[in-house]
């Protein structure tokens, strides 16, 4: 078992570059050592951070506890009868995935590329983009029940996924750490362009018959088109969801903003892009402090620190609830905030992002 470090600051490692220390930190580089990590936190009666890329989390502050920095890697494909199961380490980048599982043929991923996170953060957020959800090539996945004290596989029923969501956020939320995925993926083109965005993109470019790899590069492009790279600007991605409502105030807010973007849902009930009420509210560039909107994209906060002096995780929620507080006054709508909040923890905090 590696040593743990002492007061290591966590800025390096989330992508609103928050700076704040964790108490005790180590990289998980071997599945079988996690236990013992757990165990030590335990004894200490210390909370334990798990981490993956750190792109889905604000940090309010410092983590008294145990940091753990999933860095388990290796990628395997498993040839059946009529797919591919690619399974992946859960320290490994989301998009060297997809763009791994591109380049040898496999197919099912390319709209989820430039996805910002490791691949153990997939199943906890359930991950989707520009027409495909994580859920439509997921298999199963393994890790750690902390309190059952055994490894286990979880197949996608046992998930319990939803829109952005999952078990591991309610029946075992810092319960379970996830060490690898499982997906089915295919090598028979079956693109998905339903996405408004990515066909338009698509029809400019002339692509009619477009291939897994087309369809991932216009992905890529479009995203950088409209998100910050976090290097450059640190961001957590989308910070909030698109709010779901009933069809009734759905409507009621179409009958008032006719252009309002919206997607209805199988149980009757309609999605509304929360980006564009944040827009038409006046919050696209706007900023506060270290704080701002980004220009281009309402949906991502960005910390606009000079690198020495950045936001706080404090500053970066106050922000966020005030945008939270003008939604609702205007539309009624209720935006929830999609980065875990990593603050006031309870014995345990499990969060891998």
């Amino acid at each position: 078992m590696k040593a743990l470090q002492q007061q290591v600051s966590l800025q390096p490692y989330n992508t609103l570059a928050i700076a704040v220390n964790a108490r005790y930190f180590v990289e998980l580089d071997k599945a079988e050592a996690l236990p013992e990590y757990l165990a030590f936190a335990e004894q200490q009666q210390l909370p334990v951070l798990v981490l993956g890329g750190g792109s889905n989390i604000v940090l309010r502050q410092d983590f008294p506890g145990l940091v753990i920095k999933i860095s388990l890697h290796g990628i395997a494909a498993e040839a059946l009868d009529d797919s591919i199961i690619v399974t992946a380490a859960a320290g490994e980048n989301w998009h060297d995935l997809v763009m791994w599982c591109l380049e040898r043929g496999y197919n099912g991923l390319e709209n989820l590329a430039l996805i910002p996170g490791s691949v153990g953060a997939a199943p906890i957020q359930n991950i989707g983009a520009y027409g495909v959800e994580f859920t439509q090539v997921f298999a199963h996945l393994h890790g750690w029940d902390i309190q059952q004290q055994c490894w286990r596989t979880l197949s996608k029923a046992e998930c319990q996924f939803a829109y952005r969501d999952s078990i591991f956020k309610h029946a075992l939320k810092n319960q379970f750490i996830v060490t690898s995925v499982a997906l089915r993926l295919h090598t028979e083109p079956r693109v998905t362009t339903s996405y408004a965005a990515l066909r338009q993109y698509l029809q400019q470019q002339s692509l009619t018959a477009p291939t897994a790899r087309q369809i991932a590069a216009a992905v890529i492009a479009i995203r950088q088109s409209k998100l910050p790279d976090p290097v450059v600007l640190p961001n957590a991605g989308s910070f909030f969801k698109n709010p779901i409502v009933s069809q009734q105030q759905a409507q009621q807010l179409v009958d008032q903003l006719p252009a309002l973007v919206h997607y209805p849902q199988d149980d009757g009930s309609v999605k509304l892009a929360a980006g564009w009420l944040l827009e038409h509210a006046g919050w696209k560039g706007k900023q506060c402090g270290l704080v701002a909107m980004h220009q281009q994209q309402a949906l991502v906060l960005i910390n606009v620190g000079d690198g020495k002096t950045m936001a706080s995780g404090a500053q970066v929620l106050a922000f966020a609830k005030q945008v939270q507080a003008d939604i609702q006054q205007r539309f009624g709508v209720i935006l929830e905030i999609e980065p875990a909040i990593i603050g006031d923890q309870p014995s345990m905090a499990m969060v891998s992002s």
